[in-house]
């Protein structure tokens, strides 16, 4: 989906119904920054061909607004072809979490036929574990050519957290710092982590962006940016309040 002059975002991408997760791309005219590489290989090879068609011959680099493995899990596509993959030092998922990860996907399925088959392991079909190769543990410009980006810190859903701003076009792509539709997962974390990511937001919303490609939902633009900073501010002043996520009670 083509969102402005240089900005796309890849929609929809599967992980584990009812969730879905968005990925995105920017295009300069030297160099094409993908934005999170999706939960597996297929969907990185997806993100790969829609980045590749919008500028063929540009030089491609990825980057990870977090840990999570349905922001990372088609990093391993981009490494063998050679691509750079960025992402917070504190990005550095075990073989044993990603197992972890599909064993409990498999243990969902309800059909206990397809769970002895492990059909979650389709789901990885030739997706391996990589972490990221270069670090950002700060604020960092990115030229693409033409446009400058700006990776920022957003710490809160995770301390790993980054979002990515097109000053020029005013698209922020904000990983898991912001959602749609969804409620925010603060599982992760704790009420000192949701007060830092109350931070995130106002810094965020600071920017006064146009479009915003949260990390799960629909594509959010216009007046719609302010009720969803809103919206998650909302749940997360609640929790700390409560002094518990809205999810952690919850019967399983």
């Amino acid at each position: 989906m083509r969102l402005s002059g240089r900005c796309y975002a890849v929609t929809g991408l599967g992980y584990s119904p009812p969730w879905c997760v968005n990925a995105g791309f920017i295009v300069g005219d030297e160099s094409t920054l993908v934005v999170d590489t999706g939960g597996n290989t297929l969907a990185a090879q997806s993100i790969h061909g829609y980045a590749v068609a919008a500028r063929p011959g540009n030089r491609l680099q990825a980057i990870d607004t977090e840990k999570h493995f349905d922001h990372i899990g088609g990093n391993g596509f981009f490494r063998e072809r050679g691509i750079d993959v960025w992402g917070h030092p504190g990005i550095a998922r075990t073989q044993a979490e990603f197992e972890a990860e599909i064993e409990e996907f498999n243990q969902a399925i309800p059909n206990p036929v397809r769970r002895e088959r492990a059909e979650a392991s389709a789901f990885f079909f030739q997706t391996s574990l990589v972490n990221p190769n270069r670090r950002i543990d700060r604020d960092t410009a990115f030229e693409l050519g033409d446009c400058t980006v700006e990776i920022l810190l957003t710490p809160g859903h995770t301390p790993t957290n980054l979002s990515v701003w097109d000053p020029a076009d005013r698209v922020l792509f904000t990983g898991d710092c912001l959602i749609r539709e969804y409620l925010p997962n603060l599982d992760a974390g704790t009420p000192a982590d949701w007060r830092v990511w109350l931070e995130s937001i106002d810094r965020l919303e600071a920017l006064r962006p146009s479009i915003i490609v949260t990390g799960h939902g629909p594509i959010t633009r216009g007046g719609e940016v302010q009720s969803v900073m809103d919206s998650v501010r909302n749940v997360l002043r609640d929790s700390i309040a409560r002094g518990s996520s809205p999810t952690a009670s919850a019967p399983a």
